[in-house]
């Protein structure tokens, strides 16, 4: 067994109101010409615009694939892949949400490695060659996708959602600017922050947490369980932006090393079928697989417990486990979450759905990073209770019932 631990980080991070304005520096270090990977709404704010212009005034040329949707597919990748090729570009910057950031990824992987993604997820098939550096600039306080290994994306043939892990899959340069946050609407705000919440979670109850990702994700958690809220109601609220764009960074710099569990194991089917925003399939899966796995993380969830957990002193630690879910359950009440019933999944469509979610979300790898690892009957029956679950409903201490 290791007795050590590793922690892999981008080259440069750069934090902090402004810190955007340093793209062009950024971007003249690792190259000639830029390709910008965006999305509709990005240009529709003008950063994409901004981005040109500051690429500009550093004396760099660039070129633009901004058709990402909210959820990245094969042909997402495959049509900024045919722009990269053809203009030759050498690095790339991606602007928005985790959909940009992981096409970004996806695409410098496949430019100097070759194939598809379906070649690389599952089968155990390395990446030979270096990939195209990628200066990562999220628009969201969520994903962490800035500081992460991981590139989740969809085969729409097969409705998979395909993740690829890999070391050389960190961008080289994260820009996190709070000032780009600010444009995400009510829905949006929500749904990142219970997913950079769910990173930090997943992050400190997994098998593979150790003291320097436990460090990350407590610390996130502290920055975010308070500001969540305030970022959601008060969308110009600087103090509350910031708290959550440093959150959720950290969070997935914990979660990148430490990994995710069940919930985002779960979570991928759910989003490539159903086509529901990443987030918010966490959001209505967490409360009830931390009920699930409570028993095999007593310790960990009372340690969050004491950060989230009103007179905390005043309570066991089981009943501080609970106390963190149902928290988690008010949470998602006051941001509006719904269950997969109230947001419009069909249920003979999902029921008859089951047995291949169940074997994808196992087929993920992150279920078994889970303190109780479950069986394929067992997600069934969770995705099951999850469809129409309902948020005001208080886990009960056990204490309380024996």
């Amino acid at each position: 067994m290791n007795t050590f631990h590793e922690l892999l980080m981008p080259s440069t991070i750069l934090y902090g109101m402004d810190s955007f304005k340093e793209v062009g520096k950024q971007s003249i270090k690792l190259g000639g010409k830029t390709l910008i990977i965006s999305d509709p709404i990005m240009a529709k704010l003008g950063y994409v615009e901004e981005c040109k212009n500051l690429l500009k005034e550093s004396g760099l040329s660039y070129t633009a694939y901004l058709d990402v949707d909210s959820e990245p597919t094969d042909i997402h990748v495959k049509e900024a892949m045919d722009i990269c090729s053809r203009e030759t570009c050498d690095h790339i910057v991606a602007i928005g949400g985790g959909s940009c950031i992981d096409t970004a990824k996806a695409v410098s992987v496949l430019m100097t490695n070759g194939g598809t993604m379906t070649d690389y997820f599952g089968t155990g098939k390395e990446l030979a060659k270096k990939p195209l550096p990628v200066i990562a600039v999220p628009t969201t306080a969520g994903t962490g996708s800035e500081v992460t290994k991981v590139t989740v994306i969809t085969d729409v043939a097969t409705d998979i959602k395909m993740m690829l892990s890999d070391a050389s899959l960190l961008p080289a340069v994260a820009i996190v600017d709070p000032n780009l946050t600010v444009s995400c609407p009510k829905g949006v705000t929500a749904a990142t922050g219970v997913d950079a919440l769910c990173h930090a979670i997943e992050a400190y109850i997994s098998r593979k947490a150790h003291p320097v990702t436990d460090v990350l994700a407590l610390t996130a958690i502290d920055h975010m369980i308070g500001s969540i809220r305030t970022a959601y109601e008060e969308g110009e609220n600087m103090d509350a932006r910031s708290s959550m764009a440093l959150g959720s960074m950290l969070a997935g710099a914990a979660f990148s090393n430490a990994s995710v569990t069940l919930v985002h194991g779960m979570s991928r089917p759910i989003g490539a079928l159903f086509h529901t925003p990443h987030g918010i399939s966490n959001a209505m899966l967490l409360p009830a697989v931390l009920e699930f796995t409570m028993e095999a993380s007593i310790d960990r969830l009372a340690e969050i417990g004491r950060r989230i957990v009103k007179n905390a002193d005043d309570y066991s630690d089981r009943e501080l486990a609970c106390g963190v879910i149902n928290e988690l359950k008010q949470l998602c009440v006051d941001l509006h979450i719904p269950n997969m019933k109230t947001y419009g999944i069909d249920e003979k469509l999902f029921t008859s759905s089951l047995s291949k979610m169940a074997e994808d979300a196992i087929k993920s790898g992150s279920p078994a990073n889970t303190p109780r690892v479950p069986a394929a009957d067992e997600i069934i029956e969770l995705y099951q209770r999850c469809y129409n679950y309902d948020f005001s409903e208080k886990t009960q201490f056990a204490e309380q019932t024996n």
